[in-house]
């Protein structure tokens, strides 16, 4: 006996491709989502700042320190190789933040006003943000591999 059934599409159905339809439910958690991704963009905004301050007076703290006695070796590390390395942290802590805030803004608009071009941007800002931590994963993962590798070597050397 045969188990296969033949399915047939009206004229309409095929014109017509079955729509999404959000639920009462559905808007209630993306406007929540919004609530809680626009409180994390704004800390990620604040921490992105903090960092950007610590960076400029870096240079100022190393020239302090260095003036110390006992810590002239601190002055060969240099602030601006620091400052360098928190500005990029900071600019790589605030795209997601921004992507973050971004995606509660258009979130809250499509849910309150049923836009939904608003909601699909929305939809596309969190698309973007958690693309971003993914390729960030692959890249620490991949150091973290590679550090791994360099102990073993090195530690295979020092024998």
């Amino acid at each position: 006996m045969d188990n296969n059934i033949e399915q047939t599409t009206t004229f309409e159905e095929q014109n017509n491709p079955p729509q999404l339809i959000v639920t009462e439910n559905m808007r209630s958690y993306l406007y929540d989502m919004a609530g809680w991704t626009k409180f994390l963009g704004i800390v990620g905004f604040i921490f992105s700042g903090l960092m950007v301050l610590v960076a400029l007076s870096m240079g100022a703290m190393f020239g302090t320190i260095s003036q110390m006695p006992g810590m002239e070796m601190y002055s060969a590390l240099g602030g601006g190789v620091l400052t360098f390395i928190l500005l990029l942290y900071a600019l790589l802590f605030l795209y997601p933040s921004l992507m973050l805030f971004s995606y509660s803004v258009k979130a809250k608009q499509g849910v309150l006003y049923a836009d939904q071009l608003s909601l699909e941007t929305g939809i596309r800002k969190l698309k973007s943000f958690f693309k971003f931590y993914g390729i960030m994963m692959i890249i620490v993962i991949a150091l973290y591999l590679l550090i791994f590798l360099f102990a073993i070597v090195g530690g295979m050397a020092g024998r």
